[in-house]
């Protein structure tokens, strides 16, 4: 179902899978932080994960779509787009995050009477966010630019290296073709 929603927002089917890659991190942290704290997958630490998986999308979310936005308006290679995009939406992502762990942070160290059955919602979400967090950074980014590469296999785009402003080479796309055409003395391809 989110990959339908985002597909439909994005129109795209390839950048809702960029977004839902951090998911498994957040799930692996959620889960290793339930073990080695000795607790089961019940139904707090089930609702936790759920909880988990809103909050990693929505930081997914703000970097790709800030991203996508910079580079169709601007023209940058996937990279670069990607790049700007952890840049600009670094201090949201880390005030949201914050807030999310700052909320959860008493249930998961919760005294008092039925502290012990909500733990796991407040381990789950904590451990979850940690490590999502500081592998989502990372993967996201690497992941953005690798699916923009594939996608554009599919629509017929190559990429070519053009000398940019900065001295170094960037890629940009181009349309299927444009690279075996050659401009007559008419002005006609």
């Amino acid at each position: 179902m989110i990959y339908l929603v985002l597909g439909i927002l994005y129109e795209s089917f390839i950048h809702p899978i960029t977004i839902l890659s951090g998911l498994p991190s957040a799930a692996f942290g959620a889960l290793l932080t339930l073990k080695l704290f000795d607790y089961s997958l019940d139904l707090y630490a089930f609702v936790g994960i759920i909880m988990l998986i809103g909050i990693v999308k929505k930081n997914a979310i703000m970097m790709v779509d800030f991203a996508l936005e910079i580079q169709r308006k601007e023209n940058l290679p996937a990279a670069e787009a990607a790049y700007q995009g952890c840049l600009v939406r670094f201090r949201p992502i880390m005030m949201t995050t914050m807030a999310a762990l700052m909320g959860t942070l008493p249930i998961a160290i919760g005294f008092g009477a039925g502290a012990d059955s909500r733990r796991p919602l407040g381990l789950a979400v904590v451990g979850g966010l940690l490590f999502s967090q500081i592998v989502t950074l990372y993967l996201t980014p690497v992941f953005y630019t690798y699916m923009d590469t594939f996608q554009g296999w599919f629509s017929g785009r190559q990429t070519v290296s053009v000398p940019s402003s900065r001295g170094s080479s960037t890629r940009e796309p181009t349309p299927a073709g444009a690279l075996n055409r050659v401009a007559t003395p008419t002005g006609q391809d």
